[in-house]
């Protein structure tokens, strides 16, 4: 698909680095340009308790397949010429700088595209380009709304367990940079696009935003349950310990679970109560949640895990069972979007399908060691 396209990754963690993977599997040569004094990708060093691997760490690995290595001092006039002269063979360019550190290490859209005016420079910050707050997954979480959204209705705020607005801000600028192409393929000029963390995080409330914004209803934490549809989000055990999980988004699906479950017909002997007035519609159940999940959870405690999915498949009720993270990805969905090389296996940052054309993801090189391609790269640059 990119097979042409020329990448230069000047970018750390999580954000830029997926980016980068993104063209990567979609065949791009991508640079991954690391600072030779600090040893590199700070994720590198980001290893779990016991974690056995080299310098490439499983966090690393997340969003690093594909890409070559070059290990380089920007704070030196050598290292700064590497880059330069990079930047001028370069299609796109990723970068994740505090605002004025780019500058300072004459790496900046402004000064690397005076050789290359057709230069893509992709910018990810915390804040913008005007304000130089360092900005981390995590603090974002807080500030714009995130964690205080999460958890239980009476427990703390808590931070999601991914570094979500990473991903979300990587996203945003995956749709800039292809903007940025298919403008530059009809003009053949470049540009110059820039993410915030912050908005791309205001952003993503979607729902929760507008429930503000529109219903002037301020949004609060209530575990995982939906606040405008129910039964949604609400789990209930089974009787063999399982836990499923509904997301009912219409009065059929309704309909369709309670004749499932037994209880239309009295087959639990519960009564006919989902013909009262308080559960007919959605926005009545919403309002009698508490009540209509004590119902639910008597009735779904009386099956079997795998019988009650049987049913609930059978009937294209929105349900599944709360798996852990070996359970998900033991499934034939996750092993599809599985990159392998001998010694690693990691996940596709790309995972849909466009129809004739075949992705390169699956000669995809694993996450380069430290510094693996320097000599190479430079040695193409003389």
């Amino acid at each position: 698909m990119f097979q042409n396209l020329k990448v230069l990754e000047l970018a750390s963690v999580l954000a830029g680095p997926s980016v980068g993977q993104f063209f990567a599997e979609l065949g791009s040569e991508v640079i991954k340009v690391e600072n030779l004094k600090t040893g590199g990708d700070v994720t590198r060093s980001w290893k779990g308790a016991g974690e056995q691997t080299d310098d490439r760490s499983a966090y690393f690995c997340s969003c690093n397949w594909g890409k070559k290595s070059v290990a380089v001092d920007l704070t030196t006039d050598e290292g700064k010429q590497i880059v330069k002269k990079l930047a001028k063979r370069s299609d796109i360019i990723i970068a994740s700088y505090k605002p004025g550190d780019a500058e300072k290490l004459g790496v900046s859209y402004q000064q690397l595209s005076m050789d290359n005016d057709q230069l893509i420079y992709g910018q990810i910050t915390g804040y913008g380009s005007d304000d130089d707050r360092v900005g981390y997954d995590a603090v974002i979480q807080a500030e714009s709304g995130f964690m205080d959204l999460n958890g239980e209705k009476d427990g703390l705020p808590t931070k999601m367990p991914v570094a979500l607005i990473d991903v979300l801000a990587a996203h945003q600028l995956k749709e800039g940079l292809l903007l940025a192409l298919l403008k530059k393929e009809r003009s053949g000029v470049g540009s110059l696009v820039e993410v915030s963390l912050i908005q791309s995080a205001l952003s993503s409330l979607a729902n929760q935003a507008t429930n503000w914004l529109v219903a002037k209803k301020q949004p609060t934490r209530q575990g995982s349950a939906h606040p405008n549809i129910a039964p949604y989000g609400d789990s209930f055990l089974t009787k063999d310990g399982k836990r499923v999980l509904l997301a009912i988004g219409n009065d059929r699906q309704f309909k369709d679970l309670i004749a499932t479950l037994g209880i239309s017909d009295h087959v639990l002997d519960l009564g006919a109560w989902a013909l009262e007035i308080k559960f007919l519609s959605n926005q009545q159940r919403v309002e009698n949640r508490l009540q209509l999940n004590e119902l639910l959870e008597k009735a779904i405690v009386q099956f079997e895990s795998k019988e009650l999915m049987s049913k609930i498949y059978h009937l294209k009720i929105p349900a599944g069972l709360i798996e852990d993270v070996a359970e998900a990805f033991s499934t034939q969905e996750a092993n599809e979007i599985l990159i392998r090389s001998t010694e690693l296996t990691g996940v596709k940052n790309f995972v849909g399908r466009v129809s004739n054309i075949k992705l390169p993801t699956s000669d995809l090189a694993p996450p380069p060691h430290f510094g693996e391609h320097t000599e190479d790269i430079l040695s193409s640059l003389v």
